[in-house]
């Protein structure tokens, strides 16, 4: 399965819960992680970024939502996008 992974940056004192919705963490499985927990469930090579990254793995069909979500919140500094095969 093709992934999109997700760098998301967050602005200082984010609320991580505000990032995405129940409605969108389940209708598109998105799995959000600090990058401790995506490095135990097998992301590799992740530097440590600090504590206000986030990453948040979906299939590539659905990264199209998860970047509009993205780009229209006001907790997100900056993301940038990985496609993993």
């Amino acid at each position: 399965m093709s992934l999109s992974v997700f760098e998301v940056h967050l602005t200082p004192g984010a609320i991580v819960d505000e990032l995405l919705s129940e409605e969108v963490k389940r209708e598109t499985q998105a799995q959000v992680m600090t990058i401790a927990e995506a490095k135990k469930v097998g992301f590799g090579g992740m530097p440590d970024l600090g504590p206000n990254v986030r990453l948040i793995a979906v299939a590539k069909r659905d990264g199209g939502w998860i970047q509009k979500v993205l780009e229209a919140s006001h907790i997100v500094s900056a993301f940038r996008i990985h496609h993993v095969d």
